[in-house]
């Protein structure tokens, strides 16, 4: 078993879709071991979205990761980054499969409901971002 990242993003809370999508990963086979409801400042995003900085859009990824609530929670699978980024299909829902996160609950490729870490390293640095060593207890 190995951990995720998951993140469902202003679209989805605001629009009351984080339950259905919750329960949707659950199906998918995902343990969810930490998970928390929190609003980013605009340093907290543009931290954690440092390595987008240079792409043209970055200030509007920021500011829509800003304008709402968002859900960052860790998942566990067997090789649960890879697991992940299948569920959740292709960034823009346009180009999903059918069934997965994004297919069914994004609106578009701006507001594509859920972030997932894209290996593991990245999963591990994602995780530590949003839940401290004594949050991660339950993770262990």
């Amino acid at each position: 078993m190995s951990l995720t990242l998951a993140i469902l993003k202003p679209d989805a809370v605001g629009s009351s879709k984080a339950g259905k999508i919750l329960a949707h990963l659950e199906g998918a086979g995902f343990r969810v071991r930490a998970l928390k409801l929190l609003s980013l400042s605009k340093e907290q995003a543009g931290a954690f979205y440092a390595v987008h900085r240079e792409r043209g859009f970055y200030a509007e990824l920021v500011e829509f990761m800003t304008s709402g609530p968002v859900i960052p929670m860790v998942l566990e699978a067997d090789d649960a980054v890879a697991k992940l980024r299948g569920a959740i299909g292709a960034t823009d829902p346009a180009e999903a499969a059918p069934g997965t996160v994004r297919k069914l609950f994004a609106e578009s490729k701006g507001r594509n409901a859920i972030h997932a870490s894209d290996s593991d390293e990245n999963a591990k640095g994602e995780i530590a971002f949003f839940f401290s060593e004594y949050d991660r207890i339950a993770v262990r």
